[in-house]
């Protein structure tokens, strides 16, 4: 079994890695892929990197691989044979669950692992693993922050963009503790290793990917159970009471902590809404147990910053505020931001929304938006053209609504249309893929670059 003296390598990952034959499924357009591929190659591995994506599509990814010529390519396609024969598989993240290829890796009895994993598993860190539907990269880079400022040598990884977690090997020997932030795609590997952090934060449990999941909720809850399942006597779980309930058919040997909804008084936190009060609750919750002192804790909080596409505040342009929530990709998602930067009583937020469809309910959203828009503005993709007629019903109730071709178009339509005083709300409730996007984050940057270059 190859990891059967797993405990002789970890302060030699080289060694571990050294001449085995590894089958890459997935080396994608983010950089994490890249930066396995490019770590594993460094180690001397003898690889097979396989993606359903073209030549052509990969162009950017494969120049940062150029340097190192013994990598096999399979590319537009995924080859049986390159199954069979592999001492392990390293698994992207978005792999169908019914993936031939992975029931071929198995019936050869080779194991399948995630680079998250295979990095908890190496790295003999104490590791702090946050997962949940909505929340956890605000969740992850907080508790990461108020580490740092508190002078505790922090590696942040997991589901983080552009950030390869094997990559993260290198930097384990200085480092304290490991804070990853784990969707239910990463959490994969975790089961298939049998692990799950020491201590682990599910923020909450609402419906989505159930595009990939093909409506089944079990099955996506199945894969976030992952960060708890495995944990043992000593570790701790924290919680949010929503996420209590499907914790009941499980045997847990773990701690479990219940989080508070709120953020206690007298903590200033500069994120907008009562999400994020919680979020930064379960963050705070997580730091005490670490032994961190209440001033640490405060000066920490007030120095955070919003990440990147979630609900960001931008700039103010001819006296209209600007709104980056890209990263909103769920209905609930979109209505936690609208609470958060709307009034009821003014109704003043010019909404973009729109993108690929997820297949979830959006009954919810459709019954908010009129108590906080004066204007609705249709990215018109997939699953856009699923809610379209009833938004543009709005009308009715005063409301204006508009229906757009392409980012640029869209952005453009809702500065037209914005009054000073008024707020542009991006946040746009559906997924990223489609015709126009490589992926959610593409999608945050071309919003940004229009927003950059407005006068």
């Amino acid at each position: 079994m190859i990891w059967k003296n797993l405990k002789n390598y970890m302060n030699n990952y080289k060694e571990f890695f050294q001449d085995k034959k590894i089958t890459v499924i997935g080396l994608g357009l983010l950089g994490r892929g890249v930066g396995d591929a490019a770590f594993l190659a460094e180690c001397g591995a003898k690889l097979t990197v396989t993606d359903l994506k073209t030549k052509e599509q990969l162009k950017e990814s494969l120049k940062k691989l150029k340097k190192f010529k013994g990598i096999k390519y399979v590319l537009g396609k995924h080859k049986l044979e390159d199954f069979r024969n592999a001492d392990f598989i390293l698994k992207a993240a978005g792999v169908p669950l019914d993936s031939i290829y992975i029931k071929e890796a198995r019936k050869n009895k080779i194991p399948v692992e995630m680079s998250a994993s295979l990095f908890a598993k190496l790295s003999n860190l104490p590791v702090i693993g946050i997962t949940g539907t909505r929340g956890k990269s605000t969740v992850t880079h907080l508790i990461a922050h108020i580490l740092k400022s508190a002078g505790k040598k922090v590696i942040l990884g997991g589901n983080v963009r552009e950030v390869s977690n094997l990559q993260l090997l290198k930097k384990v020997k200085n480092t304290e503790i490991a804070v990853l932030e784990l969707d239910s795609w990463q959490l994969q590997g975790f089961g298939e290793s049998k692990i799950s952090p020491h201590i682990a934060i599910f923020t909450n449990f609402l419906p989505d990917h159930f595009n990939y999941y093909k409506g089944n909720i079990s099955k996506y809850f199945f894969d976030k159970a992952n960060i708890f399942k495995y944990q043992k006597k000593g570790d701790v779980l924290i919680v949010g009471k929503k996420v209590l309930p499907f914790l009941k058919k499980f045997k847990l040997k773990s701690k479990i902590f219940i989080s508070s909804d709120k953020l206690q008084k007298g903590r200033d936190f500069n994120l907008p809404g009562e999400h994020n009060k919680y979020n930064a609750q379960l963050a705070v919750e997580v730091v005490q147990l670490l032994r961190i002192s209440k001033v640490k804790i405060k000066k920490a909080l007030a120095t955070f910053t919003p990440l990147p596409g979630r609900l960001e505040f931008l700039r103010i342009v001819r006296g209209v505020k600007i709104y980056n929530d890209n990263s909103s990709t769920t209905p609930e998602a979109t209505i936690a931001a609208l609470w958060a930067v709307g009034d009821t009583k003014k109704r003043k937020i010019v909404l973009i929304i729109g993108g690929d469809n997820k297949f979830l309910d959006m009954t919810e959203l459709l019954r908010e938006i009129p108590k906080f828009c004066s204007k609705v503005v249709l990215f018109n993709e997939k699953g856009t053209r699923t809610i379209r007629d009833k938004v543009v019903k709005f009308k009715k109730k005063g409301i204006e609504v508009y229906n757009e071709e392409g980012i640029n178009n869209t952005v453009k339509r809702a500065f037209a249309i914005a009054r000073p005083g008024e707020t542009i709300l991006f946040s746009p409730a559906f997924s990223s893929f489609g015709k126009y996007f490589k992926n959610e984050y593409d999608r945050g940057d071309q919003f940004m670059d229009i927003i950059k270059q407005l006068k």
